[in-house]
């Protein structure tokens, strides 16, 4: 038991597993707080890189471990909504232990090629189907591309200065084709002219029945507003209507009044043949279009285990409740003869909601970040968008509950 203590609680090991975790993380907080500098971003992305590679097998438990929490703690933020929130520290530990392991496999053959294959390989991996912690961010604001190859070319320049004793200038060269200086951005307008208004509704008061009427006139509040400064189209957040609009026809039927003196595309509920979707809703001349979500948030809309444990996870935590229901497919909104593509919350930072995109060049996207502020989530999540933004060359237009809206350009 001693020699176990010693060998893999060593506190060297600890120390650098922790700064290599800070390397790999302050990025984020750097943004979080408004500093986005791109020589710092830089440098710290590829030293983060560099001590992934080289520190002892036994310490890449602890840099997994301490970069799984700083970039995913806030999860634990929205169990108390549940009422669970005693599970928070239980929830942050497994966070941390998940990633503490898939990164000590990085070295489960301790040889460098070996290491530089399995990292690069995690660029593929979405543990549970969460898919946040992609270390491509670490230079979403830097002079080093974002792209899937540009991260190998650094690992290749790693290895350069890792392996060779006289030559290491060699290293230089992978980075120079990774080098991203920005061309500026082309600024492509649409025809309709978007009204997107900024709420910050504690999710506490979203789901109490109390506060649901003064929740909906604040909603008509907001599309009055963009009526009467002539907009073409107002976009409200995710679940802006905490409830299913499809059974509440008094409220529907307003709406489609309303859209035939502005587009509405809004967040809310739908249930159809007893499931339960999150969805976007547009209301256009009296006409209503649903795009029902197609990627659920793993453990948030639908937990990824089997049956049993699905089942006995609703019953303890949850009171029964049943998971969400996700579409096959993603939806396209028209407005004024444009193309956009809907994307709710969590589906917008994965690669499936942008598939088939064809000559859709925008994207609407809602989300209800109030569940996990404060926190470093919005930050996270504007980082992906800037990510998603640019790999997939399209604009897209962000409306939050609970955080900062944002227009992203390629």
């Amino acid at each position: 038991m001693f020699l176990l203590k010693t060998e893999y609680f060593n506190k060297i090991y600890i120390i650098k597993g922790f700064i290599t975790a800070i390397l790999l993380s302050t990025f984020i907080y750097l943004a979080h707080f408004g500093i986005e500098i791109k020589i710092i971003n830089t440098i710290l992305g590829l030293a983060g890189i560099y001590l992934l590679l080289t520190i002892p097998k036994k310490a890449l438990f602890y840099a997994g471990f301490f970069t799984g929490i700083f970039w995913c703690y806030w999860m634990a933020i929205s169990l108390q909504y549940y009422g669970i929130a005693y599970v928070a520290p239980l929830l942050i530990l497994g966070i941390g232990l998940v990633f503490g392991i898939i990164f000590f496999l990085f070295a489960i053959i301790d040889k460098i090629t070996f290491r530089i294959f399995m990292v690069f390989a995690f660029l593929f991996v979405s543990p549970f189907g969460f898919n946040w912690l992609k270390l491509e961010l670490l230079f979403v604001d830097s002079y080093i591309s974002t792209t899937k190859i540009a991260f190998a070319l650094v690992l290749l320049s790693m290895y350069f200065i890792i392996k060779l004793k006289r030559a290491k200038a060699l290293a230089i060269l992978p980075i120079l084709f990774t080098l991203n200086f920005g061309s500026g951005e082309f600024i492509d307008t649409t025809k309709a002219k978007i009204y997107m208004p900024q709420m910050d509704i504690q999710q506490n008061l979203k789901w109490q029945k109390e506060s649901l009427d003064d929740l909906i006139k604040y909603n008509l509040h907001q599309i009055f507003e963009a009526i009467e400064n002539k907009y073409d189209l107002v976009i409200l957040p995710e679940t802006a209507f905490p409830i299913a609009l499809n059974r509440y026809p008094q409220i529907d039927t307003m709406l489609k009044e309303l859209s035939n003196e502005i587009d509405i595309i809004t967040g809310a509920l739908y249930v159809e043949n007893n499931k339960i979707f999150n969805a976007s809703y547009h209301y256009s001349k009296e006409k209503v279009q649903i795009a029902q979500k197609v990627v659920l948030v793993p453990f948030g809309e639908k937990i990824p285990l089997p049956k049993f444990f699905v089942d006995l996870i609703n019953k303890v935590f949850y009171n029964g409740a049943q998971d969400y229901s996700e579409a096959d497919n993603p939806t396209d909104f028209e407005v004024l003869g444009e193309k956009y593509r809907n994307a709710i919350c969590y589906e917008g930072t994965t690669d499936k909601i942008y598939e088939n995109l064809d000559d859709t060049r925008y994207m609407i996207m809602i989300s209800n970040n109030a569940w996990f502020t404060p926190s470093i989530e919005p930050t996270l999540q504007h980082l992906l968008l800037k990510y998603y933004s640019k790999k997939y060359g399209i604009t897209i237009f962000h409306t939050a509950n609970g955080s900062k809206n944002r227009i992203y350009r390629p």
